[in-house]
């Protein structure tokens, strides 16, 4: 039997809809870890987070516990993190340096390389037990582009350079940031829950439509601050607020003009008279290092950016690096972290952080106000979804070009790919 469509599109009606159980039914989600986050491309960390051999960090990736680490060679590498005896987890801390994995169960350990180096009471095992058949297992696939670094649980998945597609163009406008174009994630790391799907918090990532009615408090609280807000000048870079545009596979951008300010490119009354001089020595050596054309591109607009499936790239008061997981179909687990050029000042980063916790922070002004948003949309799908089964997201359909950050072609070219994988296409078919 056909199983029922689950998004639904009209082109000639424009007409574009999503069925509400895809936010509730565990089926969906276990369909989803089959024929989604064990085909793509799935974030794991930065290369800054594990700077010297043996650094590691541990978590869940795709619902598999893993450990991110440097091995002896200070080769970036990604092991499952489950002893190769009985299952445990051989790593338990969240971070540190290690020279060896110890299992606390019957002692197996590993070294930096994830090679099996002990075996207590090894003479008890017959001839046929090998140590290096029995190494800590990695994903098949493995690869960064500039610093970030993604697995893979397919083995014949595409490059990751051909799956990240358009996405590439936005990861390098952040990474122009930097007058080394080198960035790093500062030390620490947000973490919280929400009683959500997943797939909310993406739309919710780059969904502008709700920037005036959600975060009223915060634009208030701009212009009580004396931040000028208002459209760009004809022949501006980007059109009225922003665009929003797809970039293949999945992944796709909210473009939008950067009234907010941003600590490395333009000063705004919220961030201090003492910051002024920082900022336009910031601003001034982009122009110096890229012109005045890719200086404005990089300092005037900022953009939320979406890997598909879950990997948010926000560049606009700050950058913060956001990933997420379900942990039933109805709740996830959020991380998010501050990203920032190594080569900035004391002084800039501060107001880099102060930026990242007022707006993004989990006590900031946007994250609580999106989190109560979220869970009211999970709450009520949750009540009604079998009396109002679709969701509507057809907004901008009937235009011809480019679409608004406040338009949907965005949100629907997630839901597109999604539908894809769902219904058994490979991810970049």
């Amino acid at each position: 039997m056909t199983e029922p469509r689950l998004v639904i599109v009209d082109e000639a009606a424009r007409d574009f809809r999503v069925h509400r159980s895809t936010l509730v039914d565990p089926t969906i989600l276990e369909r989803e870890c089959r024929q989604i986050f064990d085909t793509c491309w799935i974030y794991v960390g930065h290369e800054s987070e594990i700077r010297e051999p043996g650094d590691f960090q541990t978590r869940n990736v795709a619902g598999r516990p893993v450990i991110f680490s440097r091995d002896s060679q200070g080769r970036v590498r990604v092991f499952l993190n489950t002893c190769r005896h009985r299952g445990a987890m051989v790593c338990r801390e969240a971070q540190g340096n290690a020279r060896l994995f110890f299992c606390f169960y019957h002692g197996w350990s590993y070294n930096r390389d994830g090679a099996l180096v002990g075996v207590p009471g090894a003479d008890s095992y017959p001839p046929s037990f090998r140590k290096e058949e029995h190494g800590l297992a990695e994903p098949p696939c493995v690869e960064a582009y500039r610093g970030f670094v993604f697995l893979n649980f397919d083995a014949k998945a595409m490059s990751l350079i051909d799956y990240l597609a358009g996405a590439t163009e936005y990861i390098d406008l952040i990474l122009d940031q930097s007058p080394s174009g080198r960035l790093e994630i500062i030390r620490g790391v947000q973490e919280y829950d929400v009683a959500a799907n997943w797939k909310l918090l993406v739309e919710n990532s780059f969904d502008d439509y709700h920037l005036l009615t959600t975060h009223k408090t915060w634009l208030d609280y701009l212009r009580k601050s004396g931040v000028e807000m208002k459209p760009p000048e004809q022949g501006h870079l980007l059109p009225a607020h922003g665009i929003g545009k797809e970039l293949g596979n999945g992944h796709a951008v909210i473009d939008n003009v950067n009234f907010r300010g941003r600590p490395v490119a333009r000063w705004i009354p919220i961030y201090g008279e003492a910051a002024k001089p920082e900022i336009e020595r910031i601003r001034a050596e982009l122009v110096a290092r890229l012109g005045e054309a890719r200086a404005a591109r990089v300092a005037d607009t900022n953009r939320n950016l979406v890997v598909f499936p879950n990997l948010v790239l926000n560049d606009g008061s700050s950058v913060t690096v956001r990933t997420f997981f379900p942990l039933s179909a109805e709740r996830m687990q959020v991380r998010a972290w501050a990203l920032g050029p190594v080569d900035e000042t004391p002084s800039a980063r501060a107001v880099r952080l102060d930026s990242f916790l007022t707006f993004y922070g989990p006590g900031g002004f946007a994250t609580p106000d999106d989190v109560e948003a979220l869970e009211a949309v999970q709450a009520g799908v949750h009540a009604t979804h079998k009396e109002v089964p679709w969701s509507v997201m057809s907004r901008g359909m009937a235009k011809e070009g480019e679409q608004l950050n406040t338009d949907e072609r965005h949100l629907r070219a997630f839901w597109l790919q999604w539908d894809r994988l769902m219904r058994g296409a490979r991810p970049g078919a």
